[in-house]
Formats: structure tokens, sequence, C-alpha cells
């Protein structure tokens, strides 16, 4: 059985911070058959105001777009790092 490649947060106490202090969601080591429904499984475990960051080695707009329609505007996204070599969006459920 294969892991999804979720990171928890940093929370050592040293001050520093990663990701807005959200577990992330690396789709870039994720088989590319399977990065949408591990993304869908993943936001299916958020409750009210919790999220996560996804990394993703493009700009995930069809990905986004199914997200919108399924969670009927759920799911909050933010761009955090916008290319090129990595996109990072914040997802918060609503």
């Amino acid at each position: 059985m294969t892991e999804l490649p979720i990171t928890e947060a940093h929370s050592c106490g040293c001050g520093c911070s990663d990701s807005a202090g959200l577990p992330e969601l690396d789709t870039r080591t994720i088989p590319h058959k399977l990065r949408h429904g591990a993304v869908f499984g993943a936001l299916a475990t958020l409750g009210v105001g919790e999220g996560l960051v996804l990394t993703a080695s493009h700009d995930p707009k069809p990905l986004l777009a199914q997200i919108a329609e399924s969670s009927q505007g759920a799911i909050e996204v933010s761009y955090l790092v916008e290319g090129p070599e990595a996109w990072q969006l914040r997802m918060t459920r609503r």
C-alpha cells in the first residue's frame, strides 16, 4: 500500500514557519492517474476551518474547476507560490 505524500505541519516551537502551519500534499510524487482522486480524498477529511497546502508541478486549473463544482464553493483556494518550478495553493474548507 502506497502512502500519500502528506507532510505534517512543523511545530517544534523554534519560531520558523512552513506553508502557513498546514499539512502539505505534494502531488508531484503521486502517479498522474491518481492525483485528482488523492486531492479529493484529502479535502474530504477537512473539517470547517481546516486546510492544507497543495503542491503541484503546474497550475492546477482543471482540478480547481472540479473542486469548485463538486464542493459548491465550500473550499476556498488561494495561491501561495505561482511557478515556474512548482505551484503551492492553500485550500481551506469553509
